[in-house]
């Protein structure tokens, strides 16, 4: 296996009609300046040198692969092919490029499976797009979650977190609507996504005893059962089966005096019962840096915490931000401990 410090991350394209074209060639075109580790994009070069010519930018595409993509990252943004399937225009999703857009999230697990690639950060891939073409699963989390149990043998049980500057947040129930969230929720479902955390929080972030503040579901974690009981009967219950085994979680809290500075200080993550009220504080904390991290993989996969953004792609605003705190972030996770 190559050395963890000379294997490029592997970048998929994301759907190539959102911006994730735009903000690969931005973030490339930074390299030297930001100290980017090497990573090449799987997806197709037509789509890139069309973006590029697009948004004027002078960016030199190679043709490569996960062996010689370190090599070439200096002077040119390696690709390794995978046809869109259909001339692609900015901005214009295509239900005939959903086909390249599965097969470059594959080949990428696939590589980083076999100790080719450091890590996977992925370009956002917009859902309604895929489902046209069959998709499945329920988003980006759920189907690397089956492919590494597919490669691995093992089951494998994702975590979705949001880490920034200031935050760091997991939902513990994600692409669901907010009238279903409370049948969803049981006391295994909030522990097992709390030792998920707290082992990659410890083994992958290298912080020794995480701190885990669980909110509350109901406002003011449900006034004593005034407001709701499933803050005494499902997440107060999971909270103490934690601490008895050693781990160190409080709650439930109210949501709306968890995310001040001072109240920040106090834990390493925030374990939150539905999707906006971990992803909102944390985009309004740190929109621009803040990263999807998927915890519970036996890999690193980091992705930026936006979406395609059809409407502003080919046209020189989108933000390269999230993608290079994906990237760094990435490389950081898949070094050695001893080396981070």
């Amino acid at each position: 296996m190559a050395s963890p410090f000379s294997r490029p991350l592997a970048l998929t394209q994301g759907d190539p009609a959102g911006i994730g074209p735009d903000i690969t060639l931005m973030a490339w075109l930074r390299r030297r300046e930001l100290g980017l580790p090497p990573f090449f994009l799987i997806g197709d070069p037509d789509v890139l040198e069309a973006r590029a010519r697009q948004l004027d930018l002078s960016v030199k595409i190679a043709e490569a692969n996960a062996a010689t993509a370190a090599d070439v990252f200096a002077d040119a943004l390696p690709v390794l092919p995978v046809p869109a399937g259909v001339e692609v225009a900015a901005g214009e999703p295509h239900a005939a490029t959903a086909t390249g857009t599965i097969a470059a999230i594959e080949t990428a697990v696939s590589l980083v499976v076999k100790g080719l690639a450091a890590g996977v950060v992925t370009n956002p891939i917009a859902k309604a797009v895929l489902y046209e073409a069959g998709f499945t699963f329920p988003g980006h989390t759920e189907f690397l979650a089956d492919l590494a149990a597919r490669a691995t043998g093992n089951p494998v049980r994702p975590v979705m977190m949001l880490a920034g500057p200031k935050l760091r947040a997991i939902p513990v129930t994600i692409h669901i609507p907010i009238k279903d969230v409370p049948q969803a929720l049981s006391g295994e479902l909030i522990a097992e996504t709390c030792r998920i955390a707290h082992s990659d929080l410890r083994h992958r972030f290298g912080i020794e005893r995480p701190r885990l503040a669980v909110a509350g579901l109901n406002p003011h974690a449900g006034e004593s059962g005034t407001m709701g009981r499933e803050d005494e009967d499902i997440i107060h219950p999971a909270i103490q089966l934690l601490r008895f085994e050693g781990i160190d979680a409080i709650g439930p809290l109210p949501a709306d005096t968890m995310f001040h500075d001072e109240a920040r200080a106090r834990y390493d993550v925030a374990v939150c019962m539905y999707h906006d009220q971990a992803l909102i504080p944390v985009k309004a904390l740190g929109f621009d840096d803040s990263v999807n991290v998927t915890l519970g993989l036996p890999f690193v996969r980091t992705s930026p915490d936006h979406g395609t953004a059809f409407g502003i792609a080919g046209k020189g605003i989108a933000r390269e931000k999230s993608l290079i705190a994906a990237l760094k972030l990435a490389a950081h996770l898949s070094r050695p401990a001893e080396h981070r």
